[in-house]
């Protein structure tokens, strides 16, 4: 599975330094800020699941073609007119995925070490959405995490646990992981598109 581990990584990269860009182009950012953005939002979260857990290098030091696709990306979207069109509405899909690959990869890595599913699955959260609140907190905006018309912690925690069952229960890792992604990506979209929230306001009478 390392293959698939490694070319998942690589779309979680892509997905959230995505997001990062066009919130980024969103707040009139120059193309440094740009490619700053980019790069908190799609390694972020896995830099800090790493110095949490004393891994050492950190994984895009030891790899280091994820920081340079991420400069490339961001030179492209800095002056391709088309992409530079991109709303934040479009941000969704992207932040859904990387939000998906994060969690289940840093979970999974946990696991590897060693760690009990409880802190793995918390180590998984970390990790899916640490680069994203970064993103929005560096430009001037309440992080998802922290909205209360949002759901997206718990989320990435269920989907961390459903992919935890699915592993013993399956007996395959590759399933697991498939089930555990797109349950994150699903749910992730749908809560946004029918404004599903684990908490509503009360409404006055």
């Amino acid at each position: 599975m390392p293959d698939i581990i490694y070319i998942l990584e690589m779309v979680g990269i892509v997905a959230f330094a995505v997001s990062g860009m066009i919130a980024a182009r969103n707040t009139n950012m120059d193309p440094v800020g740009i490619f700053t953005i980019a790069f908190v939002t799609a390694l972020g979260g896995g830099t800090l699941r790493d110095l949490i857990m004393d891994n050492h290098p950190l994984y895009w030091i030891k790899h280091q073609e994820q920081p340079i696709l991420i400069l490339a990306m961001a030179i492209i979207f800095s002056f391709c007119r088309p992409l530079r069109r991109l709303r934040e509405s479009n941000i969704v899909l992207p932040d859904a995925v990387g939000l998906g690959v994060f969690s289940i990869l840093g979970a999974q890595l946990a696991l590897d070490l060693g760690h009990s599913w409880f802190i793995a699955s918390l180590l998984g959260v970390m990790t899916g959405t640490f680069g994203g609140a970064l993103r929005d907190t560096l430009c001037n905006e309440v992080p998802f995490i922290f909205r209360k018309d949002q759901i997206y912690a718990s989320i990435s925690f269920a989907g961390c646990w459903l992919y935890f069952v699915c592993q013993w229960a399956l007996h395959s890792d590759t399933l697991a992981l498939v089930i555990g992604l797109s349950f994150i990506v699903i749910v992730r979209l749908l809560a946004v598109r029918f404004d599903i929230r684990l908490q509503r306001d009360a409404q006055a009478h």
